[in-house]
This record gives structure tokens, sequence and C-alpha cells, in this order.
């Protein structure tokens, strides 16, 4: 939540959590927050059977909430002290408990999220998603010109869908500012590749590609950002993003700009082979679309 939307947006999750199990558990209960996002709920007097019945309640009233759009999940641990037992020992069982259960949750819950954020940027910027799905198309025909197989090339226009993802925890008003950026907002907008890189590694169903978000604003020649990682240090699929994303970038119109023609684009891309482009990937590029502009629509 603080990666995507901010922490003020981290802050409303924890009051939204706090604010439920308030109402839950308010019968002789004592409810601390006691790191980031970890609770502890003492329950004196209760029976193990009584305590699973309240978890039960808490868990089911908190994932009907939302924040920012976002479904909250939570997960709970649970154990007992009937006197016999340091309370550091019924602590450490109920993390135990905790991280037992959050094995088989967070994996479901993190890539909804993931989904839901993709889903938000959309919504909240139209033009994202139809960028998204232009150099996705590209990088589909890059990577077949390269022998790519098909396996390949659909985790290659899954990366394309979701390069831009870190955006969403850029100001909107950022991202459409009639005018050209200033150094801090640009700043600002260079930050999303390593927030894309924050939200996708946390779901082992995307980690795999978070490299290739990070780097898709990486240059050949090492002028690039995040890292200013050089040639083939830069992931191959990154190095297609690269061409796709800035092609398209060029022929789109933009509130500060006129866009460039199919054939400026591509002159532009040629001129910066060898420097911001894999010349080989770039070369690809250019031999497929030279005269072939329409494949692009």
């Amino acid at each position: 939540m603080n990666d995507a939307f901010g922490h003020d947006a981290g802050d409303l999750l924890l009051c939204t959590i706090a604010d439920e199990l308030i109402q839950v558990f308010k019968d002789e209960t004592r409810i601390a927050r006691i790191g980031g996002d970890e609770f502890v709920i003492l329950l004196p007097r209760t029976s193990f059977e009584r305590a699973k019945e309240l978890i039960d309640e808490a868990k089911e009233k908190i994932e009907q909430r939302t924040v920012h759009g976002m479904a909250v999940s939570v997960s709970f641990g649970l154990s007992t002290n009937k006197g016999d037992s340091v309370i550091q020992e019924t602590l450490k069982l109920s993390e135990d408990d905790m991280y037992a259960h959050k094995l088989f949750e967070v994996s479901s819950h993190r890539n909804e999220t993931i989904k839901t954020i993709l889903k938000t940027l959309h919504e909240k910027n139209p033009r994202e998603e139809k960028h998204s799905e232009r150099v996705s198309t590209i990088c589909a025909h890059i990577g077949t010109a390269l022998g790519m197989q098909n396996e390949e090339i659909l985790l290659l226009k899954a990366i394309s869908n979701l390069h831009d993802i870190g955006k969403i925890a850029i100001d909107d008003a950022i991202l459409n500012k009639p005018g050209k950026l200033d150094d801090r907002e640009w700043e600002q907008i260079k930050r999303h590749p390593e927030i894309g890189y924050r939200i996708l590694s946390t779901s082992p169903e995307y980690a795999e590609i978070a490299q290739d978000i990070l780097s898709h604003h990486e240059r050949y020649d090492g002028r690039g950002y995040p890292r200013g990682l050089k040639s083939h240090e830069i992931p191959i699929r990154a190095r297609i993003i690269s061409i796709a994303d800035s092609y398209d970038a060029m022929v789109s119109e933009r509130p500060y700009r006129k866009p460039l023609t199919h054939t400026e684009a591509i002159e532009e891309i040629r001129r910066n082979l060898g420097t911001q482009f894999d010349p080989k990937i770039g070369q690809i590029f250019i031999d497929l679309y030279e005269t072939q502009k329409e494949v692009i629509q």
C-alpha cells in the first residue's frame, strides 16, 4: 500500500484495520500495534474456541473493507496461556501460527492486489492502458523475430503490460501535466521502475519479471536509470521493452508536444543504436517496422 499509493494510504489501512479490531474485540480486551503492520490482541479469561470465533469474525469484516479500491487482507495467529508459561513464549507461538497461515494466504492476495493496482492505474489514466497494449504488440513481434519460444513471448507480453505499473504512485498532476516537467517532477517520474519492482517482487508469481520492470529505462551505454546498467548487464526483455516503449512514446500525442511521425521515430531509434538502444534488437525493430507501420496500430 505504501509503495503503490503512498504513506498516507498505508496509515489509512492501519486505521481501517484498527477500527474493525476495536469493534470485534471490544469486551475486556487490550489491542496494541507492535510493529509496522502487526497488532497484538490480549483476551483475558477467554477460551481458545471463543478466541477463534472472534478471529473469524474480525477476518471476515476486515476483508470486506477496501482502501483506495484495494481489498484488505489480514493473517491471524492464536495462542493461549493458562498461567503455566511466560508471556514471551505465548507470543512466539502465536507468531508461528500467524506465519503458517500467511504462507497459504499471502500469495493469492498479493497477485490480486497487483491486478487491482494495474486496473486502478488504467482507470485513472486510460492512455497508459493503450500505451501498454501497443508496447506489448511490438515486443511480441520483436520476440518472434529473435526466435523466442511461444512461452517466452507470452511472458514478454505480460511484462510489457506491467512495465509502467509503478506510475500508480506518481501524482496524477505530474503524469498529466500539460507543459514540460521541471527537475523535481522528472525525478518523481524516474521513480516508477523502482516502485514497480517493489510492487511486483512481493509476489512469487511476478518475482521473475520484477528485474525486467526495474531495468526498462536503462540505456545500452550505461547512462540510464535507476542503476546505470549497460549493454548485456540489462536483461534482454528490458532491452526489448525499451525500444518498443520509446517508439510508442515518440509517436503518441502528449499534452506538451506533438507526436513524431512514424518515419521520424524510426530515424530517432536508428540514430540511438548503440547508445540508448541495443544495436541488434534496435536493427530488428527497424527491419520489422520501417515500412510496416500498420502492424503497430
